[in-house]
């Protein structure tokens, strides 16, 4: 019967995360675009609400006892007006609105690091909560959060856009703005960028969320067999990096430019995953987890080169096709490392760790050629030269 159950909740959460990404994928495309125009306040009021109506909708399912399907209908619901996604999309273009180049990559890792503290109060209090009196009351706070998050949007949030104007929603104008970022002849250069940077930003965040998906089946199984408050230990560990990463971004910033900020989180990522991955011990695993310190540097560095690649009327679909990224970021992540877990097991149960770190190293490769081209782009653009195919 367990196994029954867990195979029903497997089947469930996919068709559940298949409906919410798919809505949200056209969604978050069309609201991306809007909200150049009509400013971001709109989008944030829009997705706020759809997340409302989805706790909503999944109070009713739990007090009435309806069938689970409904809870997918309340993620299609939310997805259509945005959902989770959208948020993101708007508030890291909302920072781009309002930063300079100078300042963007440390406000856009505040918001990052804004993230972790939100999952690690959600982590600690909600498991906590739920335990002590179930499923359902949590979900008011859900509701709560969000109609708050709404209000807030609506009568308290300045607008960032400089001169908002009326624009229509639904047209296909919308759509063609973010097919344009990638395309547009008028720069190649910096659309080729632009593609390596999205490249760059999916394979990290596949790697990141890979590996937080196995981190609790790792920790429970031999060699470690941890028990709930040891892995309650980890999980604060693995939030708190997202704080130390914050700190370390400031103080790296000071000497060193973004793009080596950004590659040294990567070889701390690198090197966190290889020890984790041969953890037999308890002692080795959080020293793996304290290696991970800088772990979530590079994300805001690259979400700050993207955005300083285009122009300011393009900054919501800019972050709109990288919202989208992410969440195939968070389907491609589950079905990569939780199989590479279950088929790895017989020989090296800390394989996908290793795998993640390896994968890493197309990241890194990446962001030093773009800094390496870069830097003899401007040598000969400063001089007066032509680079020579040797160059």
């Amino acid at each position: 019967l367990l196994q029954e159950v867990e195979a029903l909740v497997s089947h469930w959460n996919l068709y559940i995360n298949l409906g919410g990404f798919f809505t949200g994928l056209f969604s978050v495309t069309l609201f991306g675009p809007w909200s150049d125009s009509v400013g971001r306040r709109p989008a944030l009021i829009l997705s706020a609400v759809g997340m409302t109506l989805q706790a909503a909708v999944y109070l009713l399912v739990m007090y009435l006892q309806l069938h689970v399907a409904y809870f997918l209908l309340g993620r299609i619901l939310s997805g259509l007006w945005g959902d989770y996604n959208l948020i993101l999309a708007s508030c890291f273009a909302y920072v781009a609105d309002i930063t300079d180049k100078r300042s963007r990559t440390f406000r856009v890792a505040i918001l990052e690091a804004c993230l972790g503290i939100g999952g690690m109060l959600a982590s600690i209090g909600g498991g906590q909560w739920r335990k002590a009196q179930g499923y359902i009351n949590p979900f008011w706070l859900v509701l709560s959060a969000s109609l708050a998050a709404a209000l807030y949007a609506a009568f308290c949030l300045q607008e960032s856009v400089k001169q908002p104007k009326p624009a229509k929603l639904f047209t296909l104008s919308h759509y063609k703005a973010v097919y344009r970022l990638y395309t547009a002849p008028e720069n190649l250069s910096s659309r080729r960028v632009l593609a390596l940077y999205s490249l760059a930003f999916f394979l990290l965040v596949t790697v990141h969320f890979g590996a937080k998906d196995i981190y609790v089946l790792y920790e429970l199984g031999s060699p470690l067999c941890w028990a709930a408050d040891l892995i309650g230990y980890g999980s604060a560990a693995n939030y708190l990096v997202y704080l130390s990463s914050l700190g370390g971004l400031r103080l790296l910033q000071l000497c060193l430019e973004d793009t080596w900020v950004a590659e040294i989180g990567l070889l701390s990522n690198i090197s966190g995953l290889i020890v984790i991955s041969f953890a037999t011990t308890t002692a080795l695993m959080f020293t793996g987890y304290g290696i991970l310190f800088l772990s979530m540097a590079a994300t805001p560095v690259i979400r700050s080169k993207l955005s300083k690649l285009v122009s300011e009327t393009e900054q919501g679909a800019l972050f709109a096709s990288i919202a989208c990224v992410q969440g195939m970021c968070s389907l491609a992540s589950a079905g990569i490392f939780n199989s590479l877990y279950s088929a790895s097991l017989h020989f090296m149960r800390g394989f996908p760790f290793l795998f993640g770190a390896i994968i890493l190293l197309i990241p890194a490769a990446i962001l030093g050629w773009i800094e390496i081209w870069d830097s003899n782009h401007d040598y000969f653009h400063f001089s007066g030269a032509s680079p020579s195919p040797e160059d």
